[in-house]
């Protein structure tokens, strides 16, 4: 997963305004205590952070991938 697509997915899985507000302001337990955003910054695979912020968010897995539902999730890294 490339960082465009990881930023592609939160608009679409939870909204522009309210993705981007989350990755910035919500604090996830598996990335270290970092947001997102952070965990991003400091290099984390973009993928990680994805499934990372969609397990905290009790996303389900078929909505997990946007709007594009023929395409397979990557697994967990």
């Amino acid at each position: 997963m490339r960082y465009r697509e990881f930023w592609r997915l939160v608009d679409e899985v939870f909204g522009e305004t309210y993705g981007r507000t989350l990755a910035a302001d919500q604090v996830l337990g598996a990335l270290e205590n970092r947001t997102a955003a952070r965990a991003l910054e400091d290099g984390v695979e973009p993928r990680t952070v994805w499934h990372a912020l969609c397990d905290a968010m009790d996303v389900p897995e078929p909505r997990r991938w946007g709007l594009d539902r023929e395409r397979p999730a990557p697994p967990p890294a």
